[in-house]
């Protein structure tokens, strides 16, 4: 990874990361209700910040700093016209990525449900 794209990241990744280390805050992106949320109405197509806040029913500035994550780690590009600015997927496979953990809660749910980590978090 370079500097430049570490620099402001929202996280901190070690000094010296490895592709594990890399993986698991990208799929920290994920890992949130409202920005999965997000994606879900974007993958009808692109839709305006004020639109997706209606939508959520989150307060905008909430919304803005979800959309900031998913900018962030790739999920999402953004364009303005005037004052408005209209998010889209970046990236089909983005969609493809939640439509396959959707199908996998759905055969594990069980599983899921039950999940538990050694710090006691629950995963």
């Amino acid at each position: 990874m370079t500097p430049s794209l570490t620099a402001d990241a929202p996280f901190q990744l070690p000094e010296q990361p490895v592709a594990t280390d890399i993986m698991a805050k990208y799929f920290r992106g994920f890992g949130e209700r409202t920005r999965l949320r997000i994606l879900e109405l974007l993958a009808d197509g692109e839709r305006a910040v004020g639109e997706l806040v209606e939508l959520t029913g989150e307060p905008q500035p909430k919304v803005s700093n979800h959309l900031a994550c998913l900018r962030w780690c790739g999920f999402v590009e953004s364009r303005r016209e005037h004052r408005t600015i209209f998010y889209r997927v970046a990236d089909p496979r983005v969609l493809k990525i939640v439509e396959l953990a959707r199908r996998l809660l759905e055969d594990n749910a069980e599983h899921v449900a039950a999940c538990h980590t050694i710090d006691g978090k629950g995963c």
